[in-house]
């Protein structure tokens, strides 16, 4: 091999690594945070969804790195009864006519053959962030066949206390303030 072919291998090579981050734009269509609470200590467990995210995830599988910056419309919340929807929208829950957005800002850590498994993050939640790890239980990168783009996709979950977050309806009646998190999410590569 010459010397001008090796320098050529060395320049396509540096070019493929300073490209390995990759941006992706969260699919609002395929993501969803999910969450369950206490209803009455123990009386049942109440399940809903927020039907409206975005953000972008850049992750470098190579180097094992990566960010997530999430926005999530709480007015988009869907508990399948719109009475209790309403109510924890309200001023005494939520109250997303003051705080409208909660975010989710973190770093992808433990990657294993290119896959990270765990996010540690920041929830800003009703106007308070407080730290909320996230474990990833499956994470995969391929092209979408209906769409033909590049795609990722991971589901996540984690917990936290609501209280600590100024949420605590319910506290005086006995409730729960733990609240379980599973995050399904899909991202589309910004080419």
């Amino acid at each position: 091999m010459t010397l001008r072919a090796l320098s050529l291998l060395a320049i396509a090579a540096s070019a493929t690594a300073a490209a390995a981050p990759e941006t992706f734009n969260i699919d609002p269509n395929h993501t969803h945070p999910m969450f369950e609470t206490d209803h009455m200590g123990g009386l049942s467990v109440w399940r809903g969804i927020f039907d409206t995210t975005g953000g972008t995830i850049t992750v470098d599988r190579t180097a094992g790195t990566g960010k997530v910056s999430v926005t999530i419309d709480t007015k988009s919340i869907d508990l399948n009864h719109p009475k209790l929807s309403q109510h924890v929208s309200s001023p005494d829950m939520l109250d997303v006519e003051k705080f409208p957005t909660a975010t989710y800002e973190g770093t992808l850590t433990g990657f294993k053959d290119g896959a990270p498994t765990r996010v540690d993050g920041n929830l800003t939640l009703h106007g308070v962030t407080k730290p909320v790890p996230l474990t990833i239980d499956s994470f995969k990168c391929m092209t979408n066949p209906g769409t033909k783009k590049y795609t990722c996709g991971a589901d996540a979950r984690g917990s936290f206390n609501r209280a600590d977050f100024g949420i605590d309806y319910g506290k005086a009646y006995g409730f729960k303030m733990d609240v379980a998190l599973r995050i399904q999410v899909e991202a589309t590569r910004a080419d």
